[in-house]
């Protein structure tokens, strides 16, 4: 099964033709909004999952039960099992339109993953979390030791970004792909996201973007893994948007088993 971040410019696509088992949207942008393209995804037998960016988990103001409200009342309406957002810091007093990393230290599984409780009692469902690029970081455990400190003792799920933990790698040097992936609860996992990323040389890091294609070694984890698990794999791809051809050769990609 593999689904399909769902960006503006795909409304003109013909729904039939998007080879996706389902999509995923941030909620932000329906919230008091027009649901109809929302709507034919779902009449054409596509459900929709709910990925946000502004829940701030990471962040120190306090968990917005307004915005919640609405979330929940947009899970209803679109009959979506699935709400996540980022363990990282997206903004207190203002939306900052980026993630920013949390230190990997006790003191923050504790604070973030009490945040987490909060934002789960107020929609009475559990929430899952996405591991997330950072660029520079601290603390005083592994990236993976901290994601699962948190969503024990939150009692949540993941949303498990492989390419996250490919650019990590590639940028710190620190945990491989597979190392990582050992160190977590297959279980506690809702879906997988895959993406593209690339080197810029201006910082000499290797920078998320979600431009390219899916990278080999990617594409084979998140591969191996929905084989295993039955884990649905999910294709993000959020700049310098392709044809609709293109992600459909992606897509197809992602349904391609191999052997482990």
């Amino acid at each position: 099964m593999a689904g399909l971040g769902y960006r503006a410019e795909m409304k003109d696509w013909q729904i039939a033709a998007i080879e996706a088992d389902f999509f995923e949207v941030a909620p932000e942008n329906w919230i008091r909004r027009d649901r109809t393209p929302l709507y034919q995804l779902i009449d054409a037998g596509r459900p929709v999952r709910l990925h946000g960016v502004s829940l701030n988990l990471g962040g120190s103001a306090p968990i917005q039960h307004a915005f919640l409200k609405d979330v929940r009342e947009l899970m209803h309406d679109l009959q979506a099992e699935y709400y996540s957002d980022h363990l990282a810091a997206s903004g207190d007093a203002h939306q900052l339109y980026d993630l920013f990393p949390v230190p990997f230290t006790e003191a923050e599984v504790i604070r973030i993953s009490d945040r987490i409780r909060q934002v789960q009692d107020v929609l009475g469902t559990r929430i899952a979390v996405e591991n997330t690029t950072y660029y520079t970081n601290v603390g005083d455990m592994s990236e993976a030791e901290f994601l699962m400190r948190v969503v024990e003792r939150a009692d949540c799920h993941i949303l498990l970004d492989i390419n996250n933990i490919a650019v990590n790698h590639k940028n710190h040097q620190l945990a491989g792909l597979q190392q990582f992936l050992e160190q977590v609860e297959m279980q506690r996992v809702t879906y997988i996201h895959v993406a593209g990323h690339e080197f810029d040389e201006r910082f000499g890091l290797y920078i998320d973007t979600h431009s390219q294609g899916v990278e080999t070694a990617t594409r084979e984890a998140a591969l191996a893994l929905h084989q295993q698990y039955d884990i649905p794999i999910l294709l993000e791809w959020d700049n310098d948007i392709p044809s609709m051809t293109t992600i459909n050769q992606q897509l197809s990609c992602l349904k391609t088993s191999i052997s482990i």
